[in-house]
């Protein structure tokens, strides 16, 4: 690859963090609960749809391809910068949550509450880093097009955070409830 373009360095930065998720995915734990394939399904499906929103040249036309920021050398760079911010906190977040991660929700066998890292601040951080990249994305794509994408990935985290908070409530109970009060879902709790 030839990292003189941004283009160049957003694409080996979603390459690097796919593949620090497939080796990481390597040491689970053993699933205890999963949600079912038609549960999961309504969280994928708008996934895949942001997925194509953003990596569809044939999507660039008419008021999708207007764009909502200057195309500028100094507006692309800045996008990876936020892309590599955003690859960063996702890597951070999947690290001290170690083997208690799955891309499905489950709960694990010795399923523990993550109090730390960015799971001090944030109750899913992973999700806060991968909108951060992608936001990132959509600001050196500047087509409005990428903003859709962002906005529907957002939907898709909030509908699956909701059910993992859903899953580790029925765990930790009144553990879970108390880190509630002192995390935000994608940003720390200000108060």
């Amino acid at each position: 690859m030839d990292f003189s373009s941004s283009r160049q360095w957003i694409e080996g930065l979603w390459i690097l963090f796919g593949l620090y998720w497939l080796i990481s995915a390597l040491k689970l734990k053993k699933t205890k609960k999963r949600e079912t394939w038609l549960e999961r399904l309504r969280y994928v499906l708008p996934l895949l749809v942001a997925f194509c929103f953003l990596s569809r040249p044939e999507l660039r036309y008419g008021w999708l391809a207007a764009r909502f920021v200057p195309d500028a050398l100094v507006v692309a760079w800045i996008g990876v910068s936020l892309t590599a911010a955003g690859v960063a906190v996702a890597f951070w977040a999947r690290w001290h949550l170690g083997s208690n991660w799955s891309g499905v929700v489950t709960l694990k066998e010795g399923h523990e509450l993550i109090r730390t890292g960015p799971y001090r601040a944030i109750r899913h951080p992973i999700y806060t880093g991968i909108l951060l990249a992608m936001l990132g994305t959509a600001v050196a794509t500047g087509e409005v097009r990428a903003l859709i994408a962002v906005a529907i990935t957002w939907l898709s985290f909030y509908q699956k955070a909701r059910r993992e908070e859903s899953f580790l409530s029925e765990e930790f109970g009144a553990g879970f409830i108390e880190h509630c009060k002192h995390t935000g879902m994608f940003l720390p709790r200000l108060s």
